[in-house]
């Protein structure tokens, strides 16, 4: 009855997913809902697949005659109240099943451990709880020992097995502890520290579905052997979602096969490569000691040291991660850089006031950020980093992993010190670290798929008119006024700007 349900409900998720697959078309939000389906269905699939095996492998006999089947997955009877046909052994009513004893029966009068192979029973033991009603004529224990000793002289098969119908009560209580803070399973070698921690990550992630589901479960083994060796164990206690890694896999489009020192590892270990990877980060935003000279459509224009120092320093003042406070740099220099511009083509020549209102100053800015020059300026004083980026170029030179070090001495700089090509898994963390140090700035990949800039074959806009053209016409309006006292002839273009303006003094 239990592979009949079984069948019928991997049958039902089957016929599902191969319903939302053929599906097309929709909206956005009717397209997101079908992919969460999709994804929904055929968990649910590998789920009813993996548990094939060992299905049920334990019943409880109640004292008042009820009994509870206990398996790896929770089925229950959809045709009448829906009663349970057999019990998850996650479920706080089938921790008896591993905890009950002779001396503390829990109401339990009989514990029975089933063997099977495929969907055929190849044995099973009864343990007797209730020493009352025990039969001195009947094949019953006192103890759990025939099913933990023929788990134990099983065959292997080069996969680690569950142990979920061996359970012992030790085991049982690390695996259903309490899921806040941190927990330590210590023990010698074959002690089963794996297989309490893979059967606590199941039961987990039964009992706290909704919190961990959104934030994902990932289990770190040591290489790809151990991770092959336990792959089989949580799929086969009904989790198929568990994300399996090695350290160097850790960072997201990384994979760490490259070897070093060890040495050179356990320096990377230390605490104080976090100090070394925020001075770096530093580093890289530069301040040069004379004069940054930047073309502009054949004009020059400086930016001086204090200049840089002053827009660096209230970018950092932010407090805001290296590429995301790489706005408000930018925003400082070229709020510089145009009130210059301002100054040259804006002067009234008969001592007035500047001749730009803020709507010219604005475009002025506007068309600095699009630059070629000023670009390339703001990316050498300032630039946007990867990850892989800042530490590659750390590690190539001297100079700066000098500058980033100063706390180390010379030989552990040398351990520091490669050519590109590849990262070790003692990099990963400071991948990690140095992510979280520099934030991503999603203008980068704006800017991938944009372009740099206005496109010299671009749809002219309507009339626009550059502030350089109305600056001159302003001040030419004065000069006739202050010729004459006639009234000022207007002098506004008749034609379009439709390209770079050329700035001239």
């Amino acid at each position: 009855m239990l592979y009949h349900r079984l069948d019928g409900m991997r049958e039902q998720a089957a016929d599902r997913l191969t319903e939302e697959l053929r599906a097309t078309g929709g909206t956005l939000q009717a397209r997101s809902q079908r992919d969460g389906a999709v994804r929904m269905y055929a968990d649910q699939v590998e789920q009813y697949s993996a548990v094939e095996n060992g299905l049920c492998f334990g019943r409880l006999d109640a004292d008042d005659d009820a009994r509870r089947y206990i398996g790896r997955i929770g089925i229950f009877d959809t045709s009448g109240d829906y009663d349970p046909l057999l019990m998850d052994w996650r479920a706080p009513a089938a921790r008896p099943f591993y905890l009950a004893t002779a001396a503390n029966p829990q109401g339990v009068r009989r514990r029975r451990h089933l063997r099977t192979r495929q969907r055929k029973v190849t044995g099973l033991n009864d343990e007797v709880l209730d020493l009352a009603t025990a039969s001195p004529t009947a094949h019953e224990e006192l103890t759990g020992e025939a099913s933990l000793l023929a788990a134990l002289t099983a065959g292997r098969t080069g996969r680690m097995r569950d142990i979920v119908e061996t359970i012992q009560a030790e085991q049982d209580r690390i695996i259903r502890a309490d899921l806040p803070g941190v927990m330590v399973v210590q023990g010698g070698p074959g002690t089963g520290k794996t297989a309490v921690a893979l059967h606590r990550a199941a039961y987990l992630l039964y009992t706290h579905r909704r919190e961990l589901s959104t934030r994902g479960v990932l289990l770190v083994g040591p290489n790809a052997t151990f991770l092959r060796y336990i792959s089989q164990v949580l799929p086969a206690l009904a989790e198929t979602g568990v994300l399996l890694r090695t350290p160097g896999d850790l960072f997201p489009g990384v994979s760490a096969r490259r070897t070093e020192s060890a040495e050179a590892a356990a320096l990377k270990g230390r605490a104080l490569m976090t100090e070394v990877l925020a001075v770096a980060v530093q580093d890289r935003q530069w301040v040069p000691d004379e004069p940054l000279e930047i073309d502009v459509e054949r004009e020059v224009i400086r930016l001086e040291p204090a200049t840089i120092r002053a827009a660096r320093d209230r970018a950092r003042r932010s407090g805001r991660p290296h590429n995301l406070a790489r706005a408000i740099f930018d925003i400082e220099l070229v709020h510089a850089l145009a009130g210059q511009v301002a100054e040259r083509i804006g002067a009234d020549p008969l001592g007035g006031d500047n001749l730009l209102s803020e709507a010219d100053i604005a475009e002025i800015r506007r068309e600095l950020r699009e630059e070629p020059g000023v670009r390339a300026a703001l990316d050498q004083l300032w630039p946007v980093l990867t990850p892989q980026r800042l530490l590659a170029d750390l590690y190539a030179s001297t100079d700066r992993i000098a500058t980033a070090t100063p706390m180390l001495i010379e030989v552990e700089r040398a351990l520091l010190h490669r050519e590109p090509g590849g990262w070790t898994p003692a990099d990963v963390p400071l991948l990690d670290e140095a992510a979280e140090l520099l934030g991503e700035d999603e203008r980068t990949a704006a800017a991938a798929g944009t372009g740099s800039g206005r496109s010299s074959g671009s749809t002219p806009r309507a009339c626009w008119r550059s502030p350089v053209a109305h600056a001159r016409s302003t001040w030419r309006t004065r000069r006739t006024a202050a010729r004459s006292s006639a009234s000022p002839t207007s002098s506004t273009p008749t034609g379009c700007s439709t390209g770079r303006r050329r700035r001239t003094g």
